[in-house]
């Protein structure tokens, strides 16, 4: 059997042409020895969409000679990625991808030089990390920890226990990844005051703007305890110093799929068993992603940075990452997600390329994005929305190779609402349409708020995803009874009328009463849904 690691890749390189695997284009070894010694790119979240894409930009540079340095990466929360896949394989990983044509490629990633963690289990891991930091070298600090990695409050609005612990205890005993940021910040700017870019790749709006503020709530507290200076404060807040540039990240890396691992394991490849993390994280030393993949990134870098427009990253102003986030977010691909997962789930599907076979949850879609979305979304010049959207119907959601499911998807929906249909309808507003000849908009919210009932459209009870409203938006709803559509009654007017949950009163912009009746409808009895769908489109 083959394995993924140094040894493996170096005795065995005949073997894994023949298994159809790329090897790195370079010795890994000596790029491990040069990252150490010259550091260049740290990266704080150790998981899928950093070694499955991030990763693999390095890995592009790398193999066409314009990098010399790999990618160091820290884990601030679950350490077991670090131990239980990144040790074993030599910071390797397998990277799949999956083609639309149902095919796989298969590549080895060896940009990854080094994992660190930062959970307080491994003193060694963080001295490492702030002599990393201390490094003239360095050029860049990026993140993958999704959007919660960056709060600092919790859904009280007060700050957390251990950001509190984190402000009290000062720079020397952080556990918050915005505290760590703050205090390996802290190491450089002892060491010379060096400049660096913080750069957050997380899919959330005004990403860096995010990280900016919690890194400077956490110093300014530290200030008023005497734990930093003013200083210090100073070198956060100049840009030529320390730069918060925004991205858009955009590439779908499911959970690991069993039935890669045993594509893996027939072609010959050991050891590729995804394992569940006592954290609940679902990891392998693979990641299966889609091809299809972006990243616009603000174009500013104090201390330089690699040449990632030649590995396929687009860099433009803050503007331009602004427009290319809004046209995605809002318009192009997670209002279509939104649609398909709530639907997914009440109409039974496991997968989201299942439903592209539905006729009509594709007219759903077509509709939602190329007649209501593109007529007011803001072109960003750099992508074509129109093209998005297309390889987006074409060829990613419809990629059976893509295990990725409505159950999935649904997680966290009314974090999501006001951006993936409030922003439609606010420009809808602000370029004077008329928002109330909408149809397939309408449809996706009322299909949202018929997926919370928790009953498939049979009336057959299935879980709910994950979300922190549900057990409100469900009291609002429980007058409302399966196969009694005048129990609507008023139900859904304090949901559909709260601007903080959509972004706007959906009654003031024209849609709420067509809402309200779309619910009604959905409720009628077995097949209503269905039958809804059918009649509206």
């Amino acid at each position: 059997m083959l394995s993924v690691t140094l040894s493996g890749i170096t005795d065995h390189q005949a073997e894994f042409a023949a298994a159809g695997v790329e090897l790195p284009r370079y010795d890994v070894a000596a790029v491990q020895a040069a990252t150490a010694e010259h550091p260049v790119w740290v990266h704080c979240g150790a998981g899928n969409i950093f070694r499955g894409f991030v990763a693999s930009l390095q890995q592009d540079l790398l193999n066409q000679g314009l990098q010399t340095s790999g990618i160091q990466t820290l884990s601030c929360y679950d350490g077991a990625i670090i131990d239980e896949v990144y040790k074993p394989h030599d910071h390797l990983t397998m990277e799949v991808t999956l083609m639309p044509d149902k095919s796989v490629k298969l590549r080895v990633i060896g940009a990854v030089t080094d994992g660190l963690k930062l959970n307080g289990s491994a003193p060694e891991d963080e001295a490492k990390a702030r002599a990393i930091f201390r490094a003239p070298s360095l050029q860049m600090l990026s993140y993958t920890i999704t959007e919660k990695g960056y709060a600092l409050r919790g859904i009280d609005g007060e700050f957390t226990g251990q950001v509190k612990a984190d402000m009290a205890n000062g720079p020397d005993k952080s556990r918050h990844a915005m505290a760590q940021t703050a205090a390996l910040l802290f190491e450089r700017f002892k060491a010379g005051a060096y400049p660096l870019a913080v750069v957050s790749m997380d899919n959330c709006s005004h990403n860096g703007d995010k990280v900016k503020a919690a890194v400077l709530t956490i110093a300014k507290a530290w200030q008023e305890k005497g734990f930093v200076g003013a200083d210090f404060l100073a070198y956060l807040t100049d840009g030529k110093k320390v730069s918060f540039p925004c991205t858009m990240i955009d590439k779908i890396t499911p959970r690991p799929d069993p039935e890669i691992a045993a594509l893996l394991k027939a072609k010959g490849i050991d050891g590729m068993e995804p394992l569940k993390t006592a954290r609940g994280s679902f990891i392998a030393p693979f990641v299966n992603a889609e091809k299809p993949q972006y990243l616009v990134v603000e174009d500013d870098f104090p201390n330089g940075r690699p040449p990632l427009e030649k590995a396929g990253v687009l860099f433009t102003t803050k503007e331009g990452v602004d427009l290319c986030e809004r046209m995605k977010v809002t318009t192009c691909l997670n209002p279509l997600h939104t649609a398909l997962a709530v639907y997914g789930c009440i109409l039974g599907y496991q997968r989201i390329s299942a439903e592209m076979d539905d006729a009509d949850l594709v007219k759903l879609v077509k509709k939602l994005g190329y007649d209501e979305g593109l007529p007011v979304v803001d072109d960003p010049k750099i992508l074509s929305p129109k093209a998005f959207l297309t390889e987006v119907i074409e060829e990613r959601l419809t990629n059976k190779c893509l295990p990725d499911s409505p159950q999935r998807i649904a997680t966290d929906t009314s974090q999501k609402v006001p951006v993936r249909f409030g922003e439609t309808l606010k420009n809808y507003q602000k370029k004077g349409m008329d928002a109330t000849q909408l149809v397939a908009l309408p449809l996706a919210i009322a299909g949202w708020i018929r997926y919370l009932l928790a009953l498939d459209d049979a009336g057959k009870p299935f879980e709910l995803s994950d979300d922190p409203l549900i057990p409100e938006l469900q009291a609002k709803l429980s007058a409302v009874k399966f196969g009694e559509p005048d129990s609507i009654g008023t139900a859904l007017q304090p949901i559909l009328k709260n601007t903080a949950l959509f972004g706007v009163d959906l009654y003031q912009v024209g849609i709420g009463t067509k809402i309200e009746v779309l619910v009604g409808e959905m409720i009628a009895g077995p097949g209503a849904v269905r039958a809804t769908l059918q009649k509206y489109l």
